[in-house]
C-alpha cells in the first residue's frame, strides 16, 4: 500500500491550475490551425487568427487565457493500492487556493447560489469526481470551467423511443439556442444513458478527451461524426460570427441505463479548452 500526502495533491493541483489557465493544449491549438486553414469565411478566419494569437501570448506572458479562470472541477483517479494521507478534498481546495491566490487568476465561486452576496475569495470549493482504478498511483485532470460554456449545457431525460434522431435533434436546438454565447469553436461532450446526473457527468468528462481520437465503438464514433456535421453545419462559427467550424470536436461517452430512460446531457467547452493532467 502506497501512501501519498496532501501536500503531493496540492501542489500538483496548484500546478496544473496554473498550467490550464496559461496554456492552451496542444490538441487544441492543432485543432484551431486546421480550423483556420479549413475555413471558408473571412470573418471566421480572422476570428482564428486572434484566437491562436491569444494563446501564443498567454504562454508567452503567463497570463490567463481568457479574463474568466473558471470554477475548478477536478477528476481524480486514485489506485486502489493507494492511500491519500489525510482528507482528499481538503487537499484539493489547498491546491486551487495556493494557484488562485499565487498567480493573477480571477475569483469567481460564491459560497451561496441564492444570495450571491459572499465570494469565497479564493476560487474554492473545487467541484471533485473520484474514481477508484487499478494501480498505486494518483491521477489528476483539472479543469476550469468558465462560465460562458458552462450556461450553455443541458441535461434531458428523453423518451427511449427518441433514440439517435432524438439526441442529435436535442442537441442541434441547444447549440442553434446558444449560437456564439459558449465562445465557440470548442468540443462539445455528450454524455448518453445511466441517470440524469451520471449522463451531465459523462458529457462533462467527455470535453476533456484529447481532440482526434475517436470513440472505440464505431457506433458511437459514427455518432460522434453525425453530431459534428450537424453542429458546423449551423453555420455559428467562430464565436458566433459566422463560419465553417462552430465545433473542433464532438465526444460521446455512454453508460448502461433503465429500460424505462434514456438520460441525455450536453456539456460545452469554449476555445479556450482549459484542462490539465498530472499524476503521483
Amino acid at each position: 500500500m502506497r501512501t501519498i500526502t496532501t501536500d503531493e495533491i496540492s501542489q500538483l493541483v496548484a500546478e496544473l491550475c496554473r498550467r490550464a489557465n496559461f496554456h492552451l493544449p496542444e490538441d487544441v491549438v492543432g485543432a484551431l490551425e486546421r480550423a483556420r486553414e479549413a475555413e471558408r469565411s473571412e470573418r471566421g478566419r480572422w476570428v482564428l487568427d486572434s484566437l491562436l494569437e491569444n494563446a501564443a501570448e498567454a504562454a508567452r506572458e503567463s497570463l490567463p487565457l481568457c479574463q474568466d479562470t473558471g470554477l475548478v472541477v477536478c477528476f481524480v483517479r486514485l489506485g486502489r493500492d493507494a492511500r491519500v494521507e489525510g482528507d482528499l478534498g481538503e487537499a484539493v481546495d489547498a491546491g486551487v487556493r495556493q494557484a488562485y491566490t499565487t498567480w493573477p487568476l480571477r475569483k469567481s465561486v460564491l459560497a451561496d447560489p441564492l444570495d450571491r452576496a459572499s465570494n469565497t475569495g479564493d476560487n474554492t470549493p473545487a467541484v471533485l469526481g473520484l474514481e477508484l482504478v487499478e494501480g498505486d498511483g494518483l491521477e489528476v485532470q483539472v479543469v476550469p470551467k468558465g462560465g460562458g460554456s458552462e450556461n450553455a449545457g443541458a441535461a434531458w431525460m428523453l423518451s427511449p423511443s427518441e433514440g439517435e434522431e432524438g439526441i442529435v435533434a436535442r442537441i442541434e436546438r441547444q447549440v442553434r439556442e446558444q449560437g456564439g454565447k459558449w465562445c465557440p469553436p470548442g468540443i462539445v461532450g455528450v454524455g448518453v444513458g445511466g441517470t440524469l446526473e451520471r449522463a451531465a457527468d459523462l458529457a462533462k468528462r467527455a470535453v476533456t478527451r484529447p481532440i482526434g481520437g475517436a470513440h472505440p465503438e464505431a457506433k458511437w464514433a459514427a455518432l460522434e461524426a453525425r453530431l459534428l456535421r450537424t453542429i458546423n453545419a449551423t453555420g455559428i462559427g467562430p464565436m458566433g460570427l459566422g463560419g465553417d467550424t462552430t465545433a473542433l470536436a464532438v465526444h460521446v461517452e455512454y453508460h448502461a441505463c433503465h429500460l424505462a430512460s434514456l438520460p441525455v446531457a450536453v456539456s460545452f467547452q469554449c476555445h479556450a479548452a482549459r484542462r490539465a493532467a498530472g499524476r503521483l
